[in-house]
């Protein structure tokens, strides 16, 4: 039985996503290509607010993570930690052989625009990693005072995943003046998963330029290259890039208001469900995701019980990620959800707890 999914990715796809990704198949090295990519691309820079380069690469958006680790991170990389993926992704810098130090905060805690000031005013980094929204703890921090912070340090390149927070919220990337902004397109932007994309400055292609081993298949300079073709390096996830277009189009078509908005009013409604219900939330108000809510087991709910019924009943669960696991669950509320889809999933589960 298929599950309808409530756990923060892959999430739900609309039919319209999976026909377009039936549309029949081209060559990638073909001008009909060169076309579709080229209006995935627009569609993306008008999407980020930037001018600059925007690259699609086949690969989970940890693939990017890493590339960007080898074509960025010179002297020494400041990994900002708040979670389970921010911890992995200083542990991947370490792995490609950087100099790096994880900058560690409680789970459920933000990374703070004064922790990245004074972790850059030490003079040690010339890169930064930062997970905008930590998936595994429902934590969103914040951008905009952290970017001004980034604007006092020029020399700093500034690589930023957006993996669960890109089309859901106002990133805009020009004025924020992100190096390097990566997201997969399947929480969110609500597609089936195997397609990152990824952004890159002035800056940051200077930068890459002058790196000793970039490797290929992430290498900066090549998608740079093929980008003036409006191609890919490699062969690109065709019929994903299909589908990146067909959503693009839904995106723009309810508008970009009304969209952050219902992502608003979402989030909305499952803190006050999950607070009428006598939970917790692990983190503190002004840093609570807009795009998934962790609420604490504060009522000593067995967890996997419940997975399994909601299951049961064609419902996919989270009951908390890590070290966090039956400590916590995760509601996701983005993508192309509407309220009465949350509705129902917290009604079944109000059902089974009853």
């Amino acid at each position: 039985m298929a599950k309808k999914l409530f756990i923060p990715g892959p999430i739900e796809v609309a039919p319209e996503i999976l026909q377009a990704m039936a549309s029949p198949m081209i060559g990638h090295r073909m001008p009909e290509y060169a076309t579709l990519h080229k209006g995935v691309t627009d569609k993306l820079k008008e999407l980020l607010f930037t001018r600059g380069k925007v690259f699609l690469a086949t690969s989970s958006a940890f693939g990017v993570m890493e590339g960007a680790v080898r074509n960025l991170v010179g002297k020494r990389c400041a990994n900002f930690c708040n979670g389970a993926f921010s911890d992995k992704w200083h542990d991947v810098t370490r792995r490609c052989g950087k100099e790096a130090d994880a900058i560690k905060v409680e789970w459920g805690e933000p990374i703070t625009p004064e922790l990245v000031d004074a972790t850059l005013a030490t003079g040690k980094y010339d890169a930064i990693t930062l997970i905008h929204n930590e998936t595994s703890t429902g934590v969103m921090s914040p951008l905009p005072e952290i970017a001004a912070v980034l604007r006092k340090y020029p020399d700093v390149v500034s690589i930023i995943d957006t993996v669960s927070s890109m089309s859901a919220l106002k990133i805009p990337l020009d004025e924020l003046g992100i190096d390097c902004c990566i997201f997969g397109v399947q929480k969110a932007l609500a597609l089936p998963p195997g397609l990152a994309v990824f952004t890159a400055s002035a800056k940051a292609l200077e930068r890459s330029r002058t790196m000793e081993g970039r490797g290929y298949y992430f290498d900066f300079q090549e998608f740079a290259a093929l980008d003036e073709k409006n191609n890919t390096p490699s062969t690109p996830c065709i019929s994903l890039i299909y589908a990146l277009d067909c959503q693009l189009g839904r995106i723009f078509a309810e508008g970009l208001e009304a969209r952050w908005q219902r992502h608003l009013d979402l989030a909305e409604y499952v803190r006050g469900w999950v607070r009428e219900r006598g939970f917790d939330f692990l983190a503190a108000e002004p840093y609570r995701s807009i795009t998934l809510t962790c609420a604490v087991n504060s009522r000593n709910v067995d967890l996997a019980e419940l997975k399994k019924k909601l299951g049961e009943r064609g419902y996919a669960f989270d009951n908390g990620y890590g070290k966090l696991k039956g400590k916590t669950f995760r509601i996701a509320h983005m993508g192309d959800m509407q309220l009465a889809d949350l509705q129902d999933f917290t009604a079944q589960i109000d059902d089974i707890l009853s």
